[in-house]
């Protein structure tokens, strides 16, 4: 079968236009796949819709139906299962402001947005109530009080959804006010936008950061090594030449990513684009997702042969967050 033909990211003079036009029927994307005969066991109108832009979707291969991308973005009917709970990493709890997450001793974390270019089956924010505890720009003066009145607090971390959903505008507005924050010294961005959606990543955006006073690391989220094809690697480039420090954050998803092998191509695919790993989590138990779930002791072996076969530098933390504690909970040995 050849290669499906979709937008050409270099087409769209905006992401914004591709953000736009990104698929969001479960029939659409699977007969673009030739995968038609798998709509008797997807979700057809899933309550956590399907959302997937289409340059992302050229990645995947067509006809294949273990395909390691679409498997993250296709609603199954295992998400009907009801193991798993609303709030598995205790964010509600951790809420000081609309929005504001106070979790860990001198950083918090914002919640700029509910809105993400991509929706991951295993996103442990799935069910977050994001109408009721997204703080918005209107609301961000409760989020910014507070952390001027915690002093101790020298790292912001944006969140979402996804902050890069926000345009460069609104990501400016927030970056100012923050700046006036002077014992806020840290900036880190969790996005997956540069791995989905890498159009994103504008000559705009990449001089607002590089202006910003903060010292800047963007996490970004890439799970398996055909994720990173080369747009994605020139933007990750830039971003590195730019002097963002670039780190990497996966999950470990059954069916995905749960081999030595594809762990190891992907840590080297990200040091070619100047990205290091850094976190390997476990699922997060949420609700409708439990079907991607890999037992500890498969984990443990999986990150030991990684330890074998890399350098150090390139083996991510195998890592449980868990509610209530005070850090991410690293995992050695079961």
């Amino acid at each position: 079968m050849q290669p499906i033909q979709l937008v050409n990211t270099h087409e769209s003079p905006r992401w914004q236009n591709q953000l736009a036009n990104a698929i969001t029927s479960t029939e659409e994307l699977l007969k673009l796949l030739g995968l038609d005969h798998l709509l008797d066991t997807a979700i057809l109108q899933p309550d956590f819709r399907l959302c997937v832009p289409r340059p992302y979707v050229t990645k995947m291969q067509p006809g294949d139906a273990s395909d390691p991308l679409l498997k993250q973005v296709l609603p199954g009917l295992e998400e009907a299962a009801g193991d798993g709970v609303l709030d598995p990493v205790g964010d509600l709890n951790a809420m000081t402001t609309p929005g504001l997450l106070h979790k860990y001793q001198g950083r918090v974390l914002l919640v700029t947005t509910g809105a993400c270019a991509i929706h991951c089956r295993y996103c442990f924010r799935r069910h977050f109530p994001y109408s009721e505890a997204n703080p918005g720009k209107q609301a961000w003066q409760q989020a910014l009080d507070y952390i001027k009145q915690h002093r101790d607090v020298h790292e912001v971390i944006l969140s979402g959804g996804d902050p890069l959903v926000m345009d460069n505008a609104k990501l400016r507005d927030l970056l100012q006010q923050l700046e006036g924050i002077p014992h806020v010294t840290w900036l880190r961005i969790h996005t997956r936008l540069p791995v989905v959606l890498p159009a994103r990543i504008d000559d705009e955006l990449l001089e607002l950061l590089q202006r910003s006073r903060f010292t800047t690391s963007m996490i970004i989220h890439a799970n398996h090594a055909n994720e990173l094809g080369a747009d994605e690697i020139r933007v990750l480039s830039r971003l590195a030449n730019a002097g963002i420090r670039l780190l990497n954050q996966s999950v470990l998803l059954k069916g995905v990513n749960d081999n030595s092998d594809a762990l190891i191509d992907l840590s080297q695919r990200l040091y070619e684009a100047g990205v290091l790993p850094y976190y390997l989590h476990l699922l997060d138990p949420v609700q409708g997702a439990m079907h991607f779930d890999v037992p500890d002791n498969r984990a443990v072996q999986i990150i030991d042969t990684l330890r074998e076969r890399l350098p150090g530098f390139l083996v991510p933390r195998l890592v449980r967050e868990e509610p209530g504690k005070g850090s991410k909970t690293a995992i050695f040995a079961i």
